[in-house]
């Protein structure tokens, strides 16, 4: 499921303030800033002021089904792509993989009828850590 703007609208807690946008400063008072009661997209009481609307509304509603009538839901279909990677999900477990990146990458650069061959080494073969190379963060 997929609650549309969660985040928006949520009212918070805390004090913030926040600089006039850019284009919309106000002529008559360029140097004031904005004093929010609902959350922005991006803001980090966000998340947490949306989480307790949704603790608050189970807790009294009881049944998670009747989330439909407070907030605006639609039903998304079985994860299928994720910061550009395929999943495939599946009773043996979930596969990750970028065969369309791939087909789309041969594709732009007109090689879309290579032949395919297998990978060209050993994919069982254990990496070891180099104990004289230099530390990577």
């Amino acid at each position: 499921m997929d609650v549309k703007s969660d985040f928006l609208n949520e009212f918070i807690e805390e004090e913030v303030y926040v600089r006039q946008p850019p284009d919309f400063e106000s002529a008559r008072f360029p140097n004031r800033v904005y004093k929010l009661r609902k959350t922005l997209y991006g803001l980090k009481q966000a998340p947490r002021a949306w989480y307790a609307r949704l603790k608050s509304f189970l807790l009294k509603s009881g049944f998670a089904e009747q989330m439909s009538s407070e907030f605006e839901m639609s039903l998304m279909d079985e994860l299928q792509f994720f910061l550009g990677l395929q999943i495939k999900q599946g009773l043996e477990g979930t596969f990750i993989h970028q065969a369309k990146y791939t087909r789309d990458i041969l594709k732009k650069f007109k090689m879309g009828d290579s032949k395919p061959i297998t990978t060209p080494m050993s994919t069982n073969t254990a990496l070891d850590a180099d104990e004289d190379g230099e530390a990577v963060d």
